[in-house]
């Protein structure tokens, strides 16, 4: 995760840079100033979160200059080959966006589609034949 962190990790001082620069130029234009500033606290989260797992997990094939590609072959995790759950969440996801063009009262809808997937999704194996 070294690269990783240590994209973010320069990014955030690009960001702050660049937001002076805008608030410089903009004469203190509040909007763009503040959106910039919070790209960079948010890059910075996520540079600090990098940095603490990748201390925390053994390095991977892709942080070894070194490594073939065979380092990396394995299993990658675990998967739900024949789950509909995700595509009950997308449908939650798109009536949510239909709800910009649509109304607000068909965002409503669309929440409670998507939180009943993504409850599905997640507790999927842990109900019926799949409980552990």
């Amino acid at each position: 995760m070294k690269v990783e962190y240590r994209l973010f990790a320069w990014m955030t001082p690009f960001f702050l840079l660049v937001g002076g620069v805008y608030a410089f130029f903009s004469k203190g234009e509040p909007v763009g100033t503040g959106a910039l500033l919070l790209v960079a606290a948010l890059v910075g989260m996520i540079g600090f979160y990098l940095g603490a797992v990748g201390r925390r997990i053994d390095p991977r094939p892709e942080d070894d200059p070194l490594a073939e590609v065979a380092d990396g072959a394995g299993d990658l995790g675990t998967f739900s080959p024949w789950s509909w759950w995700p595509l009950i969440l997308a449908a939650g996801a798109a009536l949510s966006f239909a709800a910009l063009a649509v109304g607000w009262w068909l965002l409503l809808i669309g929440a409670a589609v998507g939180v009943i997937g993504l409850v599905g999704w997640v507790f999927e194996y842990s109900r019926g034949v799949h409980a552990h």
